[in-house]
């Protein structure tokens, strides 16, 4: 169900701490995605759990439609409002308790995610979930879209790592859901509906989240390959011998070429393809010794195989993956796509991308968690090209192959940035009718009015 647009005079006089001026709605109009054409109602920072409560209390009554915001660092367009009153909650960014016995923290959404894990670090825990945007993203957002990382192939993505939730339902009500005990099974798993819903079910204020013991020492190992097919094959044989690193990560040669232009580093500009992995453990023989069963396997195919225990080697290693995104944006207009397959069907996903890219003649940089088949083809263009006058037709099509083969290699639109406004044309490749229908009820017997987050995720 839609909501009516409602007009901005409505909205700055009958909704108190509603901001309509210039700054602060240019400021909500759009996220990292690069998606166009935003215009938000109003904004609304908040400054507390009682202040959602009445917005969307407010909202509700008045049919206002509402977008949750955290830190605008999206890429599907999850947080994107035309029309709209944008909630923003990166002021709700305390930790309120870090408990070292239990292993847990209970966070508020603005709080940003590297913040949480140097504030665990400090009692010798980690939050395990670690998004290429852990600087810059807030827990909040990484619970919307259920955000993945590096560290994901070993030890999960945010769904694994969120105990329990407070959330303010569409009408205002709070709620809360979950537990802070290492089991739970009463009732319907509401926490874990909530996380990945883009904001769409419920505006999440208060989050109890697991941590776990920070590893002691880590190994890191790089490996080159004259393609990237024999990369993906080394990264999908690193699975079927049971291994499991903290990181295994894959880079095209495109990537490293942007990465060799973007540092004027010719590293590995010639290379085909790299992987990097890094194992670690409780102290510096048991990671350096898991390194090696990772690189042994590895070698099978590889030009070159580096391991290193040493910490400044390590970064050095893993600096071309830090840098491949920056390194693509710098030369040109990007789409940042977020698909996921079975890791034995790697191979044959990167092969699919460099397809499409060659017929449609769209230049398509790929990287990936490999460890967990989740790959970042990045969809790019000219720069020459204004970025105000759309999306190319020919960059469209790419993307909507990519998402195709996705689903026929079995795997899904999306690993771990959503689907937001982007993709959402696309979900009946991978959701049948029966299943998007029982999706729709579901959203309906939380928002009947259809206030939250419209247009968004189903």
């Amino acid at each position: 169900m839609s909501a009516p647009t409602p007009t901005r005079e409505h909205v700055a006089t009958s909704l108190p701490g509603a901001l309509v001026d210039t700054a602060s709605l240019a400021a909500a109009a759009s996220d990292r995605s690069g998606a166009l054409g935003a215009d938000p109602v109003a904004v609304v920072r908040a400054g507390s759990v009682d202040d959602v409560r009445r917005t969307l209390a407010w909202a509700h009554e008045h049919r206002v439609p509402v977008v949750p915001r955290g830190a605008g660092t999206g890429l599907a367009g999850g947080a994107l409002a035309d029309g709209a009153l944008v909630l923003d909650l990166s002021g709700l960014d305390r930790i309120l308790t870090i408990d070292p016995v239990e292993e847990l923290a209970e966070v508020e959404p603005g709080v940003l995610t590297a913040d949480l894990d140097a504030a665990a670090a400090a009692y010798g825990l980690m939050y395990a979930p670690d998004p290429a945007s852990a600087a810059i993203s807030t827990i909040g957002g990484n619970i919307a879209t259920n955000a993945g990382g590096m560290r994901c192939v070993k030890y999960g993505v945010t769904r694994d790592a969120v105990l329990g939730l407070e959330a303010v339902l569409a009408d205002g009500r709070v709620v809360r859901t979950g537990r802070a005990t290492a089991k739970g099974v009463v009732g319907y798993d509401l926490t874990g509906l909530l996380v990945g819903s883009e904001g769409t079910l419920g505006v999440v204020t208060r989050a109890t989240l697991r941590l776990r013991p920070r590893p002691a020492a880590t190994a890191t190992a790089l490996a080159t390959y004259p393609d990237v097919e024999s990369a993906a094959a080394a990264c999908a044989a690193v699975g079927a011998a049971r291994l499991r690193p903290s990181l295994l990560e894959l880079l095209d040669a495109a990537t490293l070429g942007a990465v060799a232009e973007h540092t004027a580093s010719p590293g590995l500009a010639d290379v085909g393809a790299a992987v990097v992995a890094q194992t670690d453990g409780d102290d510096a023989a048991e990671a350096t010794e898991a390194i090696e069963r990772v690189a042994a396997v590895l070698a099978a195919g590889a030009t070159t195989v580096e391991r290193t225990a040493d910490a400044a080697r390590a970064d050095e290693l893993l600096a071309a993956r830090r840098l491949a995104l920056p390194a693509i944006e710098a030369r040109a207009h990007a789409l940042i796509e977020d698909i996921c397959v079975p890791r034995s069907r790697l191979a044959e996903a990167v092969r699919g991308v460099e397809r499409i890219s060659a017929e449609t003649g769209v230049a398509v940089f790929t990287f990936a968690h490999a460890g967990d088949g989740n790959l970042h083809p990045i969809v790019t263009w000219d720069r020459s090209v204004p970025r105000d006058s759309g999306v190319p037709a020919a960059v469209e099509e790419a993307a909507g192959r990519i998402f195709a083969l996705a689903v026929e290699l079995g795997g899904t639109l999306s690993g771990e940035h959503g689907i937001g406004t982007l993709k959402r044309a696309y979900l009946g490749l991978e959701l049948s009718a029966e299943v998007r229908d029982v999706q729709r009820a579901v959203k309906a017997a939380l928002d009947p009015r259809g206030v939250l987050n419209p247009g968004k995720a189903v």
